[in-house]
């Protein structure tokens, strides 16, 4: 038997979600059994647990779009009995059961190794947070953003994506400006290193096609109006690095910012991204990451708190990261 969070479908609309003791042939027939020590509880992961958010295509369902643990039974040829693994993406806590359990069972080709500078715990407190704002400094750099170009904006700097980015950013020589709708959290961000904290109601307004040049980067999470007026401020040549929707998926903006001043929006994806592109960004993060301001930024909790933390979560409560220690 193993606990599992398990979320069960109600007509016509609703869910229910509880703590429940499971039997190991309930999991999903795959290649390899984990024994999940430590999860995450990630914007999506909220969504799923509370129901806010259409995003489970499969019912029954263990969310949990992460996890970290020991590989118990394996018949894939890539991994062992004892080795530590990890899991971000693949539509597991969507379409596959996740990690908010403690067992999981993936195919082979979703799990990576563990990268040799993380614990288990740090991989979570990185998580598909860390893991898409390392996506998103990449994206940066790649299309030719440096230090030297000038301010770098991060939206929804307290949530996960944007701390993380933050800290990275700034680890990195960047002059690194957050926005945020909670300006009571400046401390906070001055310390994962931000120049500058600017309230998210200056870019909810509707913007003009072009606003002041004023950044040669910015990471997104937002989306939405938000969105609209980052591309609108861009320096010419300016990259907009776009990963989440918080503030919807309508993207309310013109062709101004990208055929007069040359502005790149890269979009992110986290979920289906390739396995060496994953490894690569991994091995990234885990030699970049402050280890030390990772664990100032990081919150645990047990499975049990993770239902209430949901809530929290999507009402604007938390900051930073929230890793969930499997019993």
């Amino acid at each position: 038997m193993f606990d599992a969070l398990y979320l069960e479908k109600e007509a016509p609309d609703g869910q229910t979600a509880t703590i429940r003791s499971l039997p190991e042939s309930a999991l999903p027939e795959d290649e390899v059994i984990v024994r999940v020590h430590w999860s995450g509880l990630n914007y999506k992961d909220a969504l799923v647990i509370t129901g806010r958010g259409p995003v489970v295509k499969t019912w029954p369902m263990v969310p949990g779009i992460d996890f970290a643990g020991v590989v118990e039974r394996s018949s894939s040829p890539d991994f062992h009995f004892g080795q530590k693994v990890m899991l971000t993406g693949w539509g597991v806590g969507e379409k596959h059961w996740g990690g908010l359990a403690q067992k999981a069972c993936v195919p082979g080709a979703w799990l990576q190794p563990l990268p040799q500078d993380l614990t288990c715990q740090q991989a979570m407190a990185l998580g598909t947070a860390g893991f898409t704002a390392m996506l998103c400094v990449q994206a940066l750099v790649r299309e030719g953003v440096g230090p030297n170009n000038g301010p770098v904006l991060v939206t929804g700097a307290t949530g996960g994506v944007g701390s993380i980015a933050l800290m990275l950013l700034a680890g990195m020589g960047y002059e690194v400006v957050a926005v945020t709708g909670r300006l009571e959290e400046q401390p906070y961000l001055q310390r994962l290193g931000a120049s500058e904290v600017l309230a998210r109601s200056h870019f909810e307004m509707p913007s003009r096609p072009l606003e002041k040049a004023r950044w040669a980067g910015a990471v997104d999470v937002v989306g939405g109006q938000v969105l609209a007026s980052v591309c609108a401020s861009m320096k010419p040549q300016g990259v907009v690095a776009a990963c989440g929707l918080a503030g919807g998926m309508n993207f309310p903006a013109t062709v101004a910012p990208f055929i007069l001043r040359g502005v790149t929006l890269v979009g992110i994806d986290s979920v289906l991204c390739p396995r060496t592109v994953r490894q690569e960004a991994w091995n990234r993060l885990a030699v970049r990451v402050d280890k030390t301001l990772l664990a100032s930024m990081t919150r645990v909790i047990p499975l049990s708190e993770a239902i209430a933390a949901s809530e929290d979560l999507l009402n604007g409560r938390i900051k930073g990261r929230l890793v969930v220690e499997i019993p």
